[in-house]
């Protein structure tokens, strides 16, 4: 009997060796970190976040006596302008979270750091876009009940886009930051970045008072990324309403927003590799109070 049983413990040890350890890849990942987002309070938030501000502003803008047009385009450059803080607040969040859990373990302790922290980066990030599209789908929602949606599903469709693809760096930048000073930096650098927002497109609700179309005429300050959600959101929003009288211009709209795009996804990926690189020697950083 004794033989027989170790004989058995043998074949289940050798049996034990034989079968590989599961590899650590980037969608088994993404699914565990998606999981644990979803089980936190910030997945409520994003969408308390995208349903108040989606109905608040549709609601006003469905009977307010502002053209139905740049009053999308006002929304959708605050929208853009908000991303900087909002993606450094829940960036900082987050690696709270990681840091109560277990002092960063999850990351720094996983297989392979490069594929822990880039889906961690893709989780927030899809958050975020997530949160975007449910924020100007209702408001757009509103304004069509009302009968006031004077732009196109592919203007609208093209501005979630753009609000989505000038995120990223952001997402990437302050994700970076939370982990290598803490929480209340990356909230700082937001802040700063909601102002450059605002005043690349000339302040809040500057083009709805004035008829301009403020995302295609930007400064300097346009060419900073944390500016780049609220341009590039609304450069689609400004190329359609372009488009309903003057071709040429909203053709003018439509290069520009291609070249911003361009350089939003070249940063994406140079700040991606980035990012990996750096936290595959990253030590620790520090806790906020």
């Amino acid at each position: 009997m004794s033989t027989a049983l170790a004989r058995i413990g043998r074949s289940v040890h050798d049996a034990t060796r034989m079968t590989p350890a599961p590899r650590m890849t980037l969608l088994r990942t993404l699914r565990s970190e998606t999981m644990r987002f979803t089980r936190s309070p910030l997945a409520l938030v994003h969408l308390i976040c995208a349903f108040t501000g989606g109905i608040a502003c549709g609601a006003y803008f469905a009977y307010a006596p502002w053209d139905p047009a740049f009053g999308a385009d006002a929304y959708v450059q605050l929208l853009g302008a908000l991303m900087p803080l909002m993606a450094s607040i829940v960036c900082g969040l987050n690696v709270d979270e990681e840091r109560r859990a277990g002092r960063l373990a999850n990351l720094t302790g996983a297989p392979s750091r490069a594929t822990a922290i880039a889906a961690k980066a893709i989780v927030l990030w899809l958050a975020g876009a997530i949160a975007l599209l449910l924020a100007v789908g209702i408001f757009a929602g509103a304004l069509a009940l009302a009968g006031r949606l004077a732009l196109g599903l592919d203007a609208l469709v093209f501005s979630v886009a753009g609000l989505a693809l000038g995120s990223i760096p952001l997402y990437l930048l302050f994700l970076a930051v939370a982990l290598r000073t803490g929480r209340n930096a990356a909230i700082g650098e937001g802040a700063a970045g909601l102002g450059i927002g605002l005043f690349s497109v000339g302040g809040l609700a500057h083009g709805l008072m004035t008829g301009e179309l403020t995302a295609a005429t930007g400064g300097i300050l346009g060419l900073i990324p944390f500016a780049w959600p609220a341009r590039l959101g609304s450069l689609a929003i400004e190329a359609g309403i372009a488009q309903m009288s003057d071709a040429a211009q909203a053709a003018a709209i439509n290069s520009l927003a291609l070249e911003l795009t361009i350089a939003a996804a070249a940063l994406t990926a140079t700040g991606l590799a980035a990012l990996i690189a750096w936290f595959n020697r990253f030590e620790g950083g520090r806790d906020d109070d």
